[in-house]
This record gives C-alpha cells, structure tokens and sequence, in this order.
C-alpha cells in the first residue's frame, strides 16, 4: 500500500494526543493504513498560514481532527479554509466519540466518521 501524505488539522491546545494516537495507529504493523503526517508541530509563527498552506498543497488529503473544541479553534478553520480553497480532498474524524464538534466553517453537509479502522482505510484510499 502506498503511504499517502496526509496534512493533520488539529486543535493543539486540546487534542495533540489524539493526533499523535492517530499517526502512533498509522505505524502499527497490523494497521490497515499508512500516512506520512505533514502537520505542523512547531510553534506558530507569524507566516504559518503559509506554511499552512504549502503543507496542504503538497499533501494528498486532510484529515480534520474533531475535538469537544474543535468549533472554537481558530488556527482548524483557517486549515479547513485553506483546504477547501486548494481543493484538496478532507474529511472530520471524530477524536472524542460523541462529544467532537465540527469547525466553524465545515460545510453543512460534511459528515464527521467514527475512528474506525475500516472507516480510515476507506476514508484515507478516497473510497467514501
């Protein structure tokens, strides 16, 4: 299976852990899929918007990590825009079961999928 790059949009005041948990699951010998995270984990400069956005362009996907915050977290919608903009292909995996919201500006209609193994493989092959 080829590793896809995959841009990880999270909010890192609350839930680094379970981006962390789903790049730790990706690397697992039994894991159904296998991701080369481009997310940023440095600290936020004044251009990381840019930076942002140079990740998205040259990733295959986003994955949007919905967390019991995530419809506060300025720096997930600024992500989600520029992704939508670039049009790149991204879907809302929900981190916290029931309690995950979605960003502000998620489009009305985009669904948030249960982290699931099968759910990841099919989302991350582009199959749902």
């Amino acid at each position: 299976m080829a590793k896809k790059r995959v841009f990880i949009s999270f909010d890192y005041d609350h839930d680094l852990d379970i981006k962390n948990s789903l790049v730790g699951q990706s690397k697992l010998s039994d894991s159904p899929f296998d991701i080369s995270d481009m997310s940023i984990t440095e600290a936020v400069e004044q251009n990381w918007k840019e930076n942002a956005r140079k990740r998205i362009k040259s990733s295959d996907l986003v994955i949007v990590m919905c967390g019991k915050h995530t419809d506060t977290a300025k720096g997930v919608a600024a992500e989600l825009s520029i992704t939508q903009e670039e049009r790149k292909p991204y879907f809302l995996l929900a981190g916290h079961g029931s309690e995950s919201k979605k960003p502000v500006n998620a489009y009305s209609d985009d669904k948030i999928y249960n982290w699931t193994w099968d759910n990841l493989k099919l989302l991350i092959d582009g199959k749902r």
